[in-house]
């Protein structure tokens, strides 16, 4: 993948930041119908899309049919930053969201995801239950808005950015520009 290349060759810590793409979304979720409902968009085709550019990424992308609310997922995430081997938890939540369209707003979900990557899932229980990385987030969502952050992925670094799925040529030089 691009971002690992990076860090092997450019010797950078990449830190994941919140950010609050469809906060609107209900807990329930929403279809994908709904979701682009007056956009005049194709979502077969856009799924294709998203499907090879996953592919082309060595990533795998599943069928998905709905969008869920991943606020309760951004501060679980938030908090598998405070453990060892927390860095997991971004793989497993996509896998979890864009493979096997689990609803990430069900704190069941959540537990089953970190549960499954050897986190303490009795901590993790009672941070969600508590909201402790509620702030966290809060802050990141306020950091991108301040940034001018629009969608996902965005990669900044010394205050340039990119969004979206870039050339791998793309982010080396957003990343060498950055270290000069």
């Amino acid at each position: 993948m691009r971002v690992e290349r990076l860090q092997s060759e450019f010797d950078l810590e990449v830190v994941y930041r919140h950010f609050p793409l469809h906060a609107e979304t209900p807990d329930e979720g929403s279809t994908l119908e709904q979701l682009f409902e007056g956009r005049n968009i194709d979502i077969a085709s856009a799924q294709e899309r998203m499907k090879k550019l996953m592919a082309d990424e060595g990533l795998p992308y599943g069928e998905r049919s709905m969008t869920y609310n991943s606020r309760l997922a951004q501060e679980l995430a938030a908090w598998a930053t405070t453990q060892a081997n927390g860095q997991l938890i971004h793989n497993a939540l996509f896998q979890a969201y864009f493979v096997e369209n689990i609803n990430l707003a069900n704190t069941e979900n959540l537990l089953r995801i970190t549960d499954q990557i050897e986190l303490p899932k009795d901590q993790a229980e009672q941070a969600l239950k508590e909201r402790r990385f509620r702030d966290e987030v809060d802050a990141d969502w306020q950091r991108s808005r301040e940034l001018g952050i629009t969608g996902v992925p965005t990669f900044i670094a010394a205050g340039k950015g990119l969004v979206g799925a870039q050339p791998y040529e793309q982010l080396a030089s957003l990343v060498a520009a950055a270290q000069q």
